[in-house]
């Protein structure tokens, strides 16, 4: 089977949600037959709460659309490394396969900080794949925070 990534679609998602003054994060799940069936962007400031990630929220809707609790087969894409919150969730999840384009050496739980997946209390690993359209996603951040300052 011919790999697709599907980063293209979490960064449209990243991109509104710079448009609404979020944190331009984007993420999509794939389902195992390869429909995106969820997307979502960062929401924290618009609906005041901190766990609205765009993973938390693309996964909360999934879920709802599946029925389960569970997403075994299915991938997730988001256009930065997964902070700890968000990796432990993608782990409960059950997430078979976590695609991300950025690094976060200053909030990353993945590859940097406290590294969910390598500690044994960790019940599901996700295959990890970094590095998908990085630049692509790192250019998004600093233009956004550059904005700011």
């Amino acid at each position: 089977m011919k790999f697709r990534s599907y980063m293209s679609e979490a960064m449209k998602e990243a991109h509104a949600a710079a448009e609404r003054g979020e944190v331009p994060v984007g993420a999509v799940i794939v389902s195992p037959s390869g429909d995106i069936i969820a997307r979502a962007g960062n929401r924290t400031r618009e609906l005041s709460d901190p766990t609205a990630h765009a993973e938390v929220l693309a996964i909360r809707d999934a879920c709802a659309q599946i029925g389960s609790e569970r997403l075994v087969g299915h991938d997730l894409y988001v256009t930065l490394e997964p902070c700890p919150m968000c990796a432990s969730v993608i782990s409960f999840a059950r997430i078979s396969r976590l695609y991300y384009g950025a690094s976060d050496p200053k909030s990353g739980g993945v590859e940097v900080g406290p590294r969910i997946y390598s500690h044994k209390q960790c019940h599901h690993t996700p295959e990890v794949y970094d590095g998908i359209d990085a630049k692509a996603a790192e250019d998004l951040l600093r233009d956004f925070f550059a904005a700011k300052r």
